[in-house]
């Protein structure tokens, strides 16, 4: 396992941790026509209970 020989200064240690940044969550409508709600992609939708056309939970 590879081992740091001198400990980083800390303006190369914040400007590393600069570069995380936060992005917004990607978010698509809802395939059943009477929801169209934004909902994340590939997951079941939260107010309707449906993925990919089929009823798969029950709705909030």
């Amino acid at each position: 396992m590879a081992v740091p020989k001198r400990k980083m200064s800390r303006s190369n240690t914040r400007s590393r941790r600069a570069q995380w940044k936060t992005t917004a969550p990607t978010l698509v409508a809802c395939s059943n026509r009477t929801c169209r709600q934004p909902k994340l992609p590939h997951v079941v939708c939260p107010e309707c209970g449906t993925y990919d056309g089929r009823q798969v939970a029950r709705p909030a």
